[in-house]
């Protein structure tokens, strides 16, 4: 499997969070574990099948994941994919995150959010200009945050406004989404050849190491020593 994902511009933080390429590189069809990363993802596969619960078009949209989900890859599979940030994903006029968690969306061919997938080229600079001038709403700052009375310092809004606009956003609150986000981090820090698993667990927000393996176990469905030799940014 090569993996690779290219971060957004300045102007794009807080909006979408990275533009992915998958090649899956392998014969026959294989396996592989996504876990959840907190974001909306908008895949166009270029060549080979997928299966996800039922066999996959060219073009879907993922929701927030919340568990592990196991995809099938036919060896010869070709994706490009937007990760963008829930709010982002709003912004697009995409469906409420509470109605599709853990499920796919068809994309139709001649569908906007069609043409940010082009079948060749660089999607940043359609993203980038379809974004353009576009302030992140105060909610972006939870990425930031460590926990809820945090999040709350930063924006100036109170627990009860930060719970109602978090479950617009994101279908949850925002001690949920900070659940997933702080995973999210833990499962990038195991990637790093120096990792540590005590000082990841301590660097995500983790109360131990072993507060990690039960968040690993429950959102990526194995242990972190097992996670960190199998991982491939997303993938486990």
């Amino acid at each position: 499997m090569r993996y690779a994902e290219t971060l957004p511009p300045p102007e794009l933080d807080g909006l979408v969070e990275a533009v992915w390429t998958l090649d899956v590189a392998a014969s026959g069809w294989v396996d592989h574990q996504a876990v959840p990363d907190g974001c909306i993802e908008l895949i166009r596969r270029h060549s080979g099948g997928s299966v996800w619960r039922r066999e996959q078009p060219e073009l879907f949209v993922t929701g927030l994941a919340l568990r592990p989900a196991v995809l099938r890859f036919r060896g010869d599979a070709r994706f490009t994919g937007i990760r963008l940030w829930p709010w982002a994903w709003h912004l697009l006029d995409g469906e409420p995150c509470r109605d599709f968690a853990d499920r796919w969306r068809a994309i139709q061919p001649r569908a906007p959010l069609a043409a940010l997938l082009p079948d060749d080229g660089d999607p940043m600079p359609r993203l980038a200009a379809l974004f353009h001038g576009t302030v992140p709403p105060p909610l972006a700052a939870i990425r930031h945050a460590a926990s809820v009375a945090e999040l709350a310092h930063i924006t100036g809004l109170s627990t009860r406004q930060l719970q109602r606009i978090c479950a617009r956003e994101t279908g949850m609150p925002p001690r949920s989404y900070l659940r997933l986000l702080r995973f999210r981090t833990a499962v990038s820090d195991i990637q790093r050849p120096d990792a540590l698993l005590a000082d990841t667990a301590a660097a995500a927000g983790y109360a131990d190491q072993a507060h990690m393996t039960r968040e690993f176990r429950s959102l990526g469905g194995l242990p972190p020593r097992r996670a960190r030799d199998r991982a491939k940014g997303p993938f486990i």
